[in-house]
């Protein structure tokens, strides 16, 4: 029986020729097809490689094509709206809605279950607040910074060139422009299409030192003074980790260097572009604060940051630590969560590495209020950001301004194909053939870049309104609500361990974490001390 398709192919060949005899067309495209399935089906029956293929000749080709659309049609026809892989259908289309311009409103009620473990909602308030329609904004820039910059809350996280298409990042920096926020570049620098359009950019450095680094990949303070003193680079953030793969480096493979990339890079046409794991620029905490301190001073004093996702608790300890010590502290720090994506990273990495935005903002927020110095540092929340909502729960667990990068993406016209590091992006977005990237028409993508930022800001500006604040800052613990079981929910307060002003000068600290670990953290080393 497992024989029986390909003999009756076969056994088309003949048939086809007889029919040929009275209709000739019809006839020849039976035996020709008839032909091409036999040479097919007798191909599987003779190799080696597929024993399914060996067992079910041409039937079994069925099973891999239906395997290969699988992803698509599991996406378009059985997936529910709420089913999130990694972003469910309900909020793509939030996203693609506010893009668009298009309402967002819901007819008949929420379809979510209210009273499910887990559900969360933000308090509202009885006397509602009236703001003006001014977009919200957050000052970066400590007491050592002397070019403070005034950014808004929600901005465009840390995306390639490179990674990206050269019309993605057009449109993304000529929507940032448009509507008045910033655009971070991603380690992969500043190439010509960020700065086609004039947008606010934050400059990204990472351990390979794109647009900074020396013929031997070490930093280069003269380049780094030399484009940091841009007009158009408001911000600087050192990258020391990303949530979709913290710990791991990466590789461009010397083929896909292109001229521009390397102009951007100012690397070597064609030759392999490493990112190393670790930076080379400091090797301890106290060193790090001394090069946030060399940053600052070579840029003229705009604001300096840093980007992680928590790994080991001490070595973010013992970085807060030599922050306390050394008195340089940071303009910002960019938390992101291990639900952060990228366009490639190793299942592991991508499943099992690092802290969830959650747990990691907490542990930051905490350490700098234990440590009396949580006024000096902006806390940017980063990972798997896309309604008003979910930024309202990162501002009530201690964050001051958001990323989003996945959320522009679909703003561009992404579809979630997860074929990013293909180079065969349906839309355009993150791929370099000029044969799909033309697609992607720079002004129109650019006009829904911009309205999505505006219309998420102004579902924003409703939430505040209705929970009776005046900016989202405002949000605390106390304004979230979690349910925990079938018949309880809590705030954020109640929920977790929250450390008070000075709890870490006095060594009295009762969160678990610190407890276990925050005397094993030393400044000097991010080794934890037995």
């Amino acid at each position: 029986m497992r024989y029986v398709p390909l003999a009756i192919v076969l056994l088309l060949v003949p048939v086809g020729l007889l029919v040929a005899l009275i209709a000739p067309f019809f006839g020849g495209m039976i035996s020709a097809l008839a032909l091409l399935l036999g040479l097919i089906g007798l191909y599987d029956l003779s190799q080696n490689k597929s024993a399914v293929l060996k067992n079910y000749p041409l039937v079994a080709r069925l099973r891999f094509l239906f395997e290969h659309f699988r992803p698509e049609i599991r996406q378009y026809f059985l997936e529910s709206d709420h089913e999130e892989t990694p972003f469910s259908r309900e909020q793509r289309a939030l996203v693609y809605r506010r893009a668009k311009g298009m309402e967002g409103l819901r007819p008949f009620g929420t379809l979510r279950n209210v009273n499910e473990v887990g559900h969360e909602w933000i308090n509202h308030s009885m006397m509602p607040s009236h703001l003006p329609t001014k977009p919200f904004t957050v000052l970066f820039g400590g007491p050592d910074c002397t070019k403070p910059y005034e950014g808004s809350v929600l901005n465009i996280s840390g995306m390639s060139y490179g990674a990206l298409s050269p019309n993605a990042i057009e449109a993304l920096n000529q929507g940032a422009k448009a509507g008045g926020f910033a655009h971070t570049t991603g380690e992969g620098s500043i190439s010509k299409y960020h700065r086609k359009h004039g947008g606010d950019l934050i400059w990204q450095v990472g351990s390979g030192y794109f647009g900074c680094r020396t013929a031997d990949g070490q930093f280069d303070p003269e380049k780094f003074a030399a484009t940091s003193a841009d007009d158009q680079v408001k911000m600087i953030e050192i990258k020391l980790s990303q949530g979709a793969k913290p710990g791991h480096g990466g590789i461009l493979l010397g083929g896909k260097v292109t001229e521009e990339i390397a102009a951007a890079r100012g690397v070597e046409i064609g030759v392999d572009c490493i990112s190393p794991s670790a930076h080379s620029a400091f090797s301890t905490p106290l060193e790090l604060c001394e090069f946030i301190g060399k940053l600052r001073s070579l840029s003229g004093g705009k604001p300096i940051g840093f980007k992680i996702c928590v790994g080991h608790p001490w070595e973010w300890f013992a970085i807060a630590k030599a922050i306390k010590e050394s008195g340089i502290a940071p303009d910002f720090i960019t938390v992101d969560g291990a639900e952060g994506g990228t366009g490639a990273a190793p299942v592991e990495f991508a499943d099992h590495k690092g802290a969830p935005l959650r747990e990691g903002l907490m542990l930051v927020h905490n350490t700098l209020v234990g440590l009396g110095i949580r006024d000096r540092i902006k806390l940017i929340a980063s990972g798997k950001l896309i309604s008003a909502f979910d930024m309202c729960r990162v501002f009530a667990l201690g964050a001051d301004s958001c990323n989003i990068a996945r959320g522009f993406m679909f703003a561009l016209g992404c579809i979630q194909a997860q074929a990013c590091h293909t180079g065969k992006c349906p839309t355009g977005v993150t791929t370099q053939d000029a044969g799909r990237y033309k697609a992607l028409v720079v002004e129109d993508k650019a006009t829904r870049v911009a309205n999505f930022h505006k219309n998420t800001l102004t579902a924003l500006r409703e939430a505040v309104e209705s929970s009776g604040l005046f900016h989202p800052t405002e949000f605390t613990p106390h304004h979230l609500m979690i349910r925990i079981n079938s018949r309880e929910a809590r705030s954020a307060a109640s929920q977790y361990l929250w450390l008070a002003a000075g709890d870490l000068k006095s060594n009295d600290a009762v969160h678990p974490a610190f407890a276990k670990y925050w005397d094993r953290a030393q400044p000097n080393s991010f080794t934890s001390a037995t």
